[in-house]
């Protein structure tokens, strides 16, 4: 939970709502289809965002940041994923919204002061190293293993789904500092760093994939990689409780944003709805046409509430846990749900990338798969929510 804060007006929300609209109107659609073409990292929407001091919202004043909670944060990655870019648009400033919350909230002053204001102002470009081929979402089966030695610690291991390493200069880092079978609790024995991505003894592998080509996913392998003590973040082996603080707000954020694909998507659907005349009338006249597209926004909306709710809760201090998840889930499906009916209103022109529908409905599948799987929500919300008993 984080400590209680204000939270802001309508009126607060719409002039962020107007300001990233203003960044993003500047990158249509044809710069983000050349992007999921090209592959190319959005490094010129990335600086636009940056300069425009976007990337700090939820970053402390005192080093750079807005000082701003995750209400606004959530209102700000819906627009940004509400305007061609998807999720190629919000994964490429994201990670700065809720990936370096263990540094604000357990680094030293003098780690936040080198570290925080570089990433407001996208000076520099932070991937994760959390995941693990073999552990998958069981995090406390990581092998990537940090030995101590004088002075640091020397890192060997592997990791699996690490976004933007392509284009990062740093790199947060989830090791284990003690075997697993010698610690008394699964969760112990796990350290934390953010620390320079050294190319000489990382060796990073592009994984070729179904969407968000834009920004890279990558199989990285550490060899001997050399981190000083000043890069570890708190404590020796308790890393995993740090992780825990950014779990909410990142789902709630990745809800937001799927909530705004699914709202673009179903935007685009409608106007060619409009648009689209056969047999003498426009194809929205029929209800087989409309009704699905009424319905999908009633989903995408009441996944919104869902959303609000759940960041109200956060920024007030307050147990989200349920709602988060519920948020991430609802909002995941909707899109989902919403890229497709946008896909079949347009028939065949759906299937063809001038008419962006299909690429959005590419990207919505990784809605529902990551940083959580719907299996897992589920099971958290019948066991913490309605008291079953334990499934796994």
């Amino acid at each position: 939970m984080s400590a209680s804060r204000p939270l802001p007006t309508e009126d607060d929300l719409n002039v962020i709502r107007e300001g990233v609209r203003a960044v993003c109107s500047h990158f249509g659609d044809d710069y983000w289809l050349a992007r999921d073409d090209n592959g190319k990292f959005p490094h010129e929407f990335h600086r636009a965002m940056a300069e425009g001091g976007w990337l700090g919202i939820t970053m402390p004043e005192r080093y750079g940041g807005s000082g701003l909670g995750v209400t606004e944060a959530t209102v700000m990655m819906n627009e940004v994923s509400s305007h061609g870019g998807g999720f190629a648009a919000a994964s490429t400033i994201h990670i700065n919204l809720f990936g370096p919350h263990p540094i604000v909230v357990e680094g030293t002053e003098e780690q936040k002061a080198r570290w925080v204001p570089r990433l407001v102002s996208g000076e520099d470009q932070c991937c994760f190293g959390f995941t693990e081929p073999d552990a998958g979402l069981n995090t406390t089966r990581i092998k990537t293993f940090a030995e101590k030695v004088p002075g640091g610690y020397i890192v060997h291991g592997q990791k699996v789904w690490t976004s933007t390493a392509q284009v990062a200069n740093k790199i947060m880092l989830l090791t284990r500092t003690t075997k697993y079978e010698d610690c008394d609790r699964p969760t112990d024995g796990i350290t934390i760093f953010y620390t320079d991505l050294d190319r000489s003894k990382i060796d990073v592998n592009l994984i070729p994939k179904m969407g968000r080509k834009a920004v890279d996913s990558n199989a990285i392998f550490i060899d001997g990689l050399f981190i000083p003590d000043e890069d570890r973040i708190g404590e020796e082996g308790k890393g995993f409780g740090y992780i825990l603080h950014s779990l909410n707000p990142e789902r709630i954020l990745i809800g937001a944003e799927a909530i705004g694909i699914g709202r673009d998507a179903l935007r685009r659907a409608t106007q060619y709805a409009k648009d689209r005349v056969v047999f003498d009338r426009p194809i929205g006249q029929n209800q087989g046409i409309q009704h699905p597209l009424a319905e999908k926004w009633m989903y995408l909306e009441s996944a919104w509430l869902m959303c609000e709710k759940a960041a109200r809760l956060y920024d007030q201090g307050l147990p989200c846990g349920a709602e988060s998840n519920a948020a991430k889930f609802l909002a995941a499906r909707a899109c989902h749900d919403a890229a497709w009916q946008a896909v079949a209103t347009h028939g065949g022109f759906g299937y063809a990338k001038e008419y962006h529908v299909e690429r959005l409905y590419r990207e919505s599948a990784l809605t529902r798969l990551a940083p959580i799987t719907e299996q897992l929500i589920m099971s958290f919300i019948a066991e913490k929510v309605l008291g079953l008993p334990k499934s796994y």
